[in-house]
């Protein structure tokens, strides 16, 4: 027998129903009460469920296993107030990982570790809802002697980035290799760099932000500052380039919290542009920057969060040195910034 609870949605309300049918599919009801920000549906599941990569989501809509009012619909459609959403979704199976022909962009490799650079719209390891088409499906087509210390699921991963996050990413082949650079991690020794377009003017060239993080209290998807009992998380951030209304900037997170970025820039009234979860928007359009209203066959700049792994760098215990390696801004953010450079430059 399912459960029904109230969930608020970025300005809508949901009602959502949950039940196992079987051993491993999920049946998911939702039901619309208030539509803020018109979205698509594909988009709107993406944003409920972001262990489902929109891609994946567009292959159920397209099979019929999310319908609407009881009716097939297309990834384009729009949701209204009153819609009832059904979905079943396929669980993956605790223990076994499919592997698929997926390219992948290897930008070093040795016998004990390998630098993916990751594209946005794909989950790293599968969980609820998405068996297929994550990094690690791809990997362990690509190599059969990974890590296991984290089980079969999450087959070479040390770490991790957010489905929508592209960029330079470690997976791990000796499981001794793993068990050192998990330590790494955990003594806060991997430095990373981000690169994020944020909204809004940032007061300070350069600033440290110290918030703790914790599961959000309604919305059990999204993180947030949580004062109560939330864990420590600094992340330290620095101006590249500044744009009217936008922000380019460089951001070193020094903990490993979930969404820690995103929920740190949001908390300091600068979220990550296109950010459908920890944003009002879900897209950037030309017509934005602009300040025009968007044509109706308008195609948008960029449609997932601006945020890119730029950098990684840490002690390879095998070779002995430390290591750095980088990756250049995905095409989509660089168009951003383009974008913004022409349309928003500063006043002089």
């Amino acid at each position: 027998m399912g459960v029904s609870f109230a969930v608020p949605f970025i300005g809508n309300q949901i009602n959502i129903m949950l039940q196992e049918s079987q051993a491993h599919v999920k049946e998911v009801t939702l039901e619309i009460k208030r539509v803020g920000e018109s979205k698509r549906i594909d988009r709107f599941i993406s944003s409920r469920f972001p262990d489902l990569s929109r891609t994946y989501i567009q292959k159920l809509v397209k099979e019929g296993a999310i319908v609407v009012n009881g009716n097939v619909v297309k990834s384009s459609y729009f949701i209204k107030k009153g819609d009832v959403i059904s979905a079943t979704v396929p669980v993956p199976e605790e223990t076994k990982i499919t592997p698929e022909d997926i390219p992948l962009n290897i930008i070093y490799e040795d016998d004990y570790l390998m630098l993916i650079n990751k594209p946005y719209d794909m989950v790293v390891h599968p969980a609820g809802g998405h068996p297929s088409g994550t990094l690690v499906n791809a990997v362990t087509f690509y190599c059969q002697n990974l890590s296991q210390i984290n089980g079969p699921l999450k087959a070479g991963i040390v770490h991790r980035l957010d489905r929508d996050t592209s960029g330079v990413m470690l997976v791990i082949k000796s499981d001794a290799v793993h068990s050192h650079i998990a330590m790494q991690f955990e003594k806060r020794l991997v430095k990373k760099e981000y690169f994020a377009v944020v909204e809004g003017e940032v007061a300070f060239d350069s600033n440290e932000i110290n918030m703790p993080i914790g599961r959000h209290r309604v919305d059990r998807q999204k993180m947030a500052v949580r004062r109560d009992t939330g864990k420590n998380a600094t992340s330290v951030y620095e101006v590249i380039e500044r744009f009217r209304g936008y922000t380019l900037v460089k951001i070193m997170p020094k903990t490993g919290r979930t969404h820690q970025i995103r929920v740190h820039m949001q908390a300091i009234g600068h979220p990550v542009v296109a950010d459908e979860m920890y944003s009002k928007y879900n897209a950037c359009f030309r017509s934005d920057l602009l300040g025009k209203e968007r044509a109706p066959d308008e195609g948008s700049i960029i449609e997932r969060q601006a945020l890119h792994a730029h950098r990684i760098e840490f002690f390879h215990p095998i070779l002995n040195k430390q290591m750095a390696f980088q990756v250049d801004m995905a095409e989509d953010i660089s168009f951003l910034v383009s974008a913004l450079r022409e349309l928003r430059p500063l006043r002089k």
